[in-house]
């Protein structure tokens, strides 16, 4: 039988699946890992493009809070008008497996919609 991710007596936050939830968690930090995968480099208004629901103030406050976790790099040009640029860093780049799985388990567990099944019948 395989050990709990949180073990009885134990704080969520205090275990590694905790610690990885804080990295990852939330609406858009996932969303955005995917993005710079797919794409390697993007600049502020490409993500907010690619992303489409997202604010610019959210998204700076994103990218800064994946920043200081490691998970991305950001390349500041010293140019005029300044230019940005972000990528995944090592660390963001080894949590890329873990999106891929959870995209396989979407494709395999996914409840059919409404309208398919109303097409089905």
């Amino acid at each position: 039988m395989q050990e709990t991710c949180v073990p009885t007596g134990v704080l969520l936050k205090d275990t590694g699946f905790g610690y990885t939830l804080s990295l990852i968690g939330g609406k858009y930090k996932m969303i955005i890992m995917y993005w710079l995968s797919e794409n390697k480099v993007m600049r502020h208004n490409e993500l907010k493009r690619s992303i489409g629901t997202i604010s610019f103030k959210t998204l700076s406050i994103m990218l800064k809070e994946m920043e200081a976790d490691g998970l991305i790099i950001r390349k500041e040009f010293p140019q005029v008008p300044p230019k940005v640029e972000y990528s995944l860093s090592e660390r963001g780049l080894s949590l890329i497996p873990l999106l891929h799985m959870m995209c396989e388990w979407g494709e395999k567990n996914s409840l059919p919609s409404p309208e398919a099944v109303q097409r089905k019948a």
